[in-house]
């Protein structure tokens, strides 16, 4: 059975960091590209970062470069997500998910996270 578990959202002052960590299983995890994306009400889905498979590449949306670093630890199946320097308009829903052939093959339930101004 695929699971994507995220973990590490709460509420934190605008200026703040947080660290978004996503548990896999039920997969080769090694296999996969892995990415964050984030939904805020009322908007769509929005991609934020990606990682290779190694680790050794990443790339970031616009809106977070510079401030959100992404990781990913092939041993524990595991991805992070560094938020740095956060703004009230990061607040959204953040979802990890596993990517094969160019295509998102999996979700994980999501995780919120709330920046106050």
């Amino acid at each position: 059975q695929v699971q994507l578990v995220e973990s590490g959202g709460g509420l934190v002052q605008a200026g703040g960091s947080l660290r978004l960590s996503c548990a896999a299983s039920g997969f080769t995890f090694s296999r996969y590209t892995m990415g964050w994306f984030r939904q805020a009400p009322g908007k769509e889905r929005e991609f934020v970062a990606a990682i290779s498979r190694s680790g050794e590449s990443t790339n970031y949306g616009d809106s977070v470069k510079g401030r959100f670093t992404m990781s990913r630890d092939n041993a524990k199946n595991t991805i992070y997500l560094q938020m740095n320097s956060l703004k009230p308009e990061d607040t959204a829903v953040y979802y990890c998910s596993a990517d094969y052939a160019g295509s998102v093959r999996y979700w994980g339930q999501g995780t919120q996270v709330t920046v106050s101004s």
